[in-house]
């Protein structure tokens, strides 16, 4: 039994370096670049970025050149395609939304009248109720006194 575990533990000591220097760093602790992006962390990445060709246009695939300027074109294309229809659907909002604050301006001024006109009716009916009240009080006045009253009721 202690044979298994010394070998055991000479196994996992010879083996931990290989094992730690495996784990990958966090991206936030990448190195970055000035504008906040991050740089090469692992050899393999770098080796590729410094694999990537850095010659002029002349010196580079005409095919591949081709093939960029295309793939521009059509990211521009799509770019046209996108601020044409973002700025229809700017105009279109637009338009809706004048409409829109038109038609509340339009209820608004519509709800200030009704209100208007039932502050209006409020103050007939409360005059007419009065003008009633004065002419009940009149007309048992003069029943109280036993004369004859012809007297009209309020119009209203």
């Amino acid at each position: 039994m202690s044979r298994l575990t010394l070998i055991a533990a000479v196994s996992f000591l010879a083996l931990a370096p290989t094992a730690f220097a495996q784990i990958a760093t966090p991206q936030s602790a990448a190195p970055q670049t000035a504008h906040g992006h991050a740089t090469a962390s692992t050899p393999a990445v770098a080796e590729m970025t410094q694999a990537a060709p850095q010659g002029t246009d002349e010196e580079q695939d005409p095919a591949e050149l081709a093939a960029t300027a295309s793939l521009n074109q059509r990211i521009a294309s799509r770019n046209d395609a996108a601020a044409e229809t973002e700025a229809a659907s700017q105009a279109a909002f637009e338009i809706s939304n004048t409409r829109w604050r038109e038609e509340t301006a339009r209820l608004a001024t519509e709800q200030a009248q009704w209100e208007a006109n039932k502050a209006a009716a409020d103050a007939a009916k409360a005059q007419y109720e009065r003008d009633k009240a004065a002419w009940e009080a009149q007309v048992a006045a003069c029943q109280r006194s036993g004369r004859v009253c012809v007297t009209g009721a309020p119009q209203g």
